[in-house]
């Protein structure tokens, strides 16, 4: 039996690197869309975690937001780099782990570039408003959990499997290494 379990471990795990991780890295973004922030907290603050939009992955897994320049985040980052993004997609897969640093900018035409008009929300004199900045988050090491075969197949997978009491796992994991 333990084989048996050591070849489903084997088979639901697969580490990845460089062009595989950032292609994963877009995939997960993607259907997430948002995340949470974690940084380490400013003095005064208990919690350095906080929802943020993805504004866009780049070709090499960087990950673009926009963000207040008298924001709490931004305080943070500041003072330390070292930021964790965590990321779920649907209710069974879709799972993204992220680690890495974070770089701040006021760049205007990066800010043009990365503009949504729902941002006008935050940012009320809109993308000309003083107070936005970038964050601009390049990841090192992450970890992912997915499924093989695209979410209806693993739906089937479940139902089929609640029905016969038997599991089907179609899920696979791993590390990420940018």
């Amino acid at each position: 039996m333990d084989s048996i379990n050591q070849n489903q471990t084997e088979q639901n795990h697969q580490n990845l690197d460089s062009t595989s991780a950032i292609e994963k890295i877009k995939e997960l973004t993607g259907i997430a869309k948002t995340c949470f922030l974690c940084t380490q907290p400013s003095a005064g603050e208990s919690n350095g975690t906080r929802p943020m939009s993805v504004q866009e992955v780049d070709e090499q897994g960087t990950i673009w937001f926009l963000v207040a320049n008298d924001s709490h985040t931004y305080q943070d980052i500041s003072a330390n780099s070292k930021v964790k993004l965590y990321f779920q997609g649907s209710a069974h897969s879709d799972f993204l782990f992220l680690e890495g640093a974070a770089i701040l900018s006021a760049d205007k035409n990066r800010i043009k570039e990365l503009w949504d008009p729902i941002m006008k929300t935050w940012f009320t004199e809109g993308e000309d408003d003083p107070r936005i900045a970038i964050i601009k988050v390049a990841p090192d090491t992450g970890y992912y959990w997915d499924n093989k075969h695209g979410n209806v197949i693993a739906g089937i997978k479940m139902v089929i499997g609640a029905a016969v009491g038997k599991t089907m796992d179609d899920s696979i994991e791993g590390d990420l290494k940018v």
